[in-house]
């Protein structure tokens, strides 16, 4: 279980997107999406929901969680969300298809 640092909800982290503070080139953090989970050091987790990612930039639950100073760069974050690609649950994480059965009953 792991706690959603936008609403404040637990969750299964296969329903939460992880995501990791990196350094730019300038010594100054960026927050981005680790979708493969390899990324070294303190993770937070999110829902894939902008609604949660709002409330977590308004909060600064960045800074909090992965135990940062100053303002971190988000924009990769924002950017993954905007493009769609955060939109439902993760679910299928092997890149095989998934298909729908439709079952009638008479």
């Amino acid at each position: 279980m792991r706690t959603c640092v936008g609403c404040r909800k637990r969750e299964l982290a296969v329903g939460l997107l992880r995501v990791a503070a990196v350094h730019d080139g300038d010594g100054n953090h960026a927050i981005t999406v680790d979708s493969a989970g390899n990324l070294p050091g303190r993770g937070a987790w999110l829902h894939p929901d902008q609604a949660c990612l709002h409330v977590a930039i308004r909060r600064r639950a960045f800074v909090r969680a992965l135990r940062i100073t100053g303002s971190p760069n988000t924009s990769a974050v924002v950017e993954f969300f905007t493009e769609g690609e955060a939109l439902g649950p993760p679910g299928n994480r092997t890149g095989s298809e998934e298909h729908e059965h439709t079952v009638k009953f008479r």
